[in-house]
């Protein structure tokens, strides 16, 4: 069974950076694309970030291309988002999932796995 805990979130002003981590259980993490979603209040969940198995590719939604970056550390199953430059708007409940996929994937239907989620606030 596989796991996914999520931690870093938090409060911070607008313009400063948070970094998030997403432990996983379970074998063979680095065959597995990794990706972050985000809901706010209100609205439904939306892709963020997806990184590949290796690590090697990555990719990001318009919104937070620029001032995210999604990574990975195999030998500690972690895989991060590196949040900087944060605005109001990316107040949210921030998600890791595991990928049934190798390949880089926006759709929440190709993820199999979630974490429970951690909260980020962005004041003005």
């Amino acid at each position: 069974q596989v796991q996914l805990v999520e931690s870093g979130g938090g409060s911070v002003q607008a313009g400063g950076s948070l970094r998030l981590s997403c432990v996983a259980s379970g074998r063979a993490f680095n065959n597995y694309a990794m990706g972050w979603f985000r809901q706010a209040p209100g609205k439904g969940r939306e892709y963020v970030a997806v990184v590949t198995g290796s690590g090697g590719s990555t990719n990001y939604a318009g919104s937070v291309k620029g001032r995210f970056t999604i990574s990975r550390d195999n030998a500690k199953n972690t895989v991060y988002l590196q949040m900087n430059s944060l605005k109001p708007e990316d107040t949210a409940v921030y998600y890791c999932a595991r990928s049934k996929l190798l390949i880089l994937s926006p759709r929440e239907s190709d993820y199999n796995y979630w974490g429970q989620g951690t909260q980020v606030t962005v004041s003005s």
